[in-house]
Parts: structure tokens; sequence; C-alpha cells
């Protein structure tokens, strides 16, 4: 089907796919899933890639109707050590697309081109299962937070403003 959700199938997850159809006209994609699904904003998180100073490219994944803070990310990928950078930023769109192999607004945390270094917003801990993108639009996988994770070696840290 995608990428994504051939490695939640090869690794077991414990995943369910939902599928919608997608608006090209919606203002958010995640907003959408949400609302589409039935589900709070809450459970379903966004991907997204950054680049820090030095041109490495790094993955936030946070509730869609939060807004990610640069400062928290980089402190995180340093305090962490994933990654050496005093600021981060969006990266470029074509980056993006060249290393997740995903277009926005459909870029899955699982399945990418390039494993990147990547931080979990800690609020996903708090629900029992997430929603991700599932590596398009209209897409999306549903699975425990601790099982993308793990299968991302991922951290968890507070990125979001407040």
């Amino acid at each position: 089907m995608t990428p994504a959700i051939d490695l939640a199938k090869k690794r077991g997850l414990d995943y369910q796919v939902h599928e919608y159809t997608h608006d090209s006209h919606a203002p958010s994609f995640g907003l959408e899933a949400a609302e589409k699904l039935g589900v709070d904003a809450t459970q379903v998180f966004k991907t997204l890639v950054v680049s820090t100073d030095s041109d490495v490219l790094a993955v936030a994944i946070l509730p869609v109707d939060k807004t990610l803070n640069f400062k928290k990310m980089a402190k995180v990928l340093s305090a962490n050590k994933l990654l050496s950078c005093k600021k981060v930023q969006m990266a470029d769109p074509k980056q993006v697309e060249r290393s997740t192999g995903y277009v926005l607004g459909g870029v899955s945390p699982l399945g990418q081109k390039k494993r990147l270094k990547t931080v979990i917003d800690s609020t996903a801990q708090d629900q029992l299962t997430i929603y991700v993108s599932g590596g398009r639009r209209g897409l999306e996988i549903e699975l425990p937070s601790v099982q993308l994770a793990q299968t991302l070696d991922a951290c968890f840290s507070a990125i979001t403003d407040e």
C-alpha cells in the first residue's frame, strides 16, 4: 500500500489503517483528518521535518492543533545527543520529499527513505493510541505511541508552544 503500512506490517505493530476522502482545499491536513475520522485533534499527530543549523534533517511528531517550538526541538536534539545544533527551522519542501519519499501533507514518520532522528511530543504518551500519516493524504495509521517510538528509535519530549 505505502512504505509506512508495509513497515508497520513487517514489524508486527498493533495498527489500524483509516482512510477518508481528502479535500485538497482544506486549510489544515491534520485538522481535516481529525474531523473526518471523528477523533479529537489531540490524538492526531503531524510529521514535520526540520533542518538544523548544520543542514541535518530531523523529524518532529506533534499534535495537529499545536505549533512546533523550534528552540525546544533544538534543545532536545542536542541534550539527547541526537544531533549537535543550536537552531532548527522548517526544512525545504523539496529536501523533505527527497529525504522521506513522501509528498508534503502526506509525510509519514514510518517508512521514510532515510531514517532521521525523531522526537515525539510527550503528549503522545497521554493517549492510548495516536494517528499519524499513512504516507499519503487521506490515509492515517493508528497505533500505540510507544510502538511508534520503538520503531523509529525516537524519544519523547515537550516540543510544542504551550
